[in-house]
């Protein structure tokens, strides 16, 4: 890769880092390969904004969070920098800020470290990873689940190499639609949240399109869905539903809207992740529960239901923060059943 900077200065990245010999590069450039999320407009996004405008005020807010967002590249590079411009910063009292609003990196498919962002965070912030050699590593830098992101750059030694990382296995992504959980809400960093956790299991690309308390399957979001080109079809909206009655006009009509597009497409669906329930609860699972015998009912031979308890059966009471999103406990859980599953239908 050339040295942009030196053609033109707009690409140079003023830093902080005091790291003799450092070169920062824009990951929207070769060979940098970006999952998850596209660039549209000044940030990366998860959905077009045109598409999020038409769906709801909070998609509308969400869509620009980039849960789901990776950059993978090789390197040798004895250590790999951030330097990352985030317009909007997540902060909650019940979320780890590196979940919200970090980044993490992986080597293969091992957790290595967080870029932990400062508790001070509001518009962006530096990290650095070190590792112990230099010798060419498959590096993936997983994006912050609830931020923005105007723009990411890597920073490598100037004198490392660097080459395109290997397709996953599972090229076509599995897309993910549901509510705060589904985001991401509350894993402690970002490789922690169920997909980011299935996805390194099956070396599996995928999606995320949680959209935290707005995903309550209307036609233009099940329309968008659709039209993707993917492996799998996961959602999960119950606790987006705003009543029972609200579960019941929509989550066949989606279910039917995907399937009506995508026939053979494998399409699993979820009733809310939690071990105990409550009579609203349980009526809520039998609406989802009905969506799937119809279909079956009807020959589908590829839709599958995995029942909220069973999602939570290894974490039990213990896999949430608050009674409703998963800790990473809650996450590990819902992925061993999420993953065991995709890896017997893929």
């Amino acid at each position: 890769m050339s040295n942009i900077e030196r053609i033109d200065s707009n690409f140079k990245v003023d830093t902080k880092l005091d790291v003799k010999g450092i070169r920062f590069y824009d990951i929207k450039q070769s060979p940098f390969k970006i999952y998850g999320v596209f660039y549209e407009s000044g940030k990366y996004r998860r959905i077009p904004e045109a598409v999020a405008k038409n769906v709801n005020d909070g998609v509308y807010a969400l869509h620009a969070n980039t849960a789901g967002g990776r950059v993978r590249f090789r390197t040798d590079s004895p250590y790999v920098a951030i330097h990352a411009v985030m317009p909007s910063v997540g902060k909650m009292p019940h979320f780890a800020l590196t979940g919200s609003s970090g980044f993490d990196l992986y080597v293969g498919a091992k957790y290595t470290a967080t870029f932990v962002p400062p508790f001070t965070v509001d518009d962006g912030y530096e990290s650095i990873v070190r590792f112990d050699s230099a010798e060419m590593r498959d590096v993936t830098i997983n994006f912050p689940l609830y931020s923005e992101v105007a723009e990411l750059y890597v920073g490598l030694s100037e004198s490392a190499l660097m080459s395109a990382p290997e397709a996953c296995k599972i090229q076509k992504p599995v897309v993910y639609y549901g509510s705060s959980i589904t985001q991401g809400g509350c894993a402690s960093r970002p490789g922690t949240s169920y997909e980011s956790i299935v996805s390194r299991m099956l070396d599996a690309d995928y999606i995320n399109l949680g959209f935290s308390g707005s995903a309550r399957g209307e036609a233009e979001i099940a329309r968008y869905i659709s039209e993707l080109d993917m492996s799998a079809f996961v959602f999960d909206y119950d606790h987006n539903a705003p009543t029972a009655e609200h579960l019941q006009n929509t989550h066949e009509k989606m279910f039917r809207a995907i399937r009506e597009s995508n026939p053979d497409l494998p399409i699993v669906l979820l009733s809310r992740p939690k071990f105990t329930l409550t009579q609203e609860e349980k009526l809520r699972l039998e609406i989802i529960r009905a969506t799937y015998n119809n279909a079956i009912g009807a020959g589908d031979k590829n839709v599958y239901l995995i029942e909220g308890t069973i999602l939570m059966r290894l974490a039990e009471d213990e896999g949430t923060v608050d009674g409703c999103h998963p800790n990473d406990l809650g996450f590990m859980s819902m992925a061993k059943e999420i993953g065991a599953l995709l890896e017997r239908i893929l």
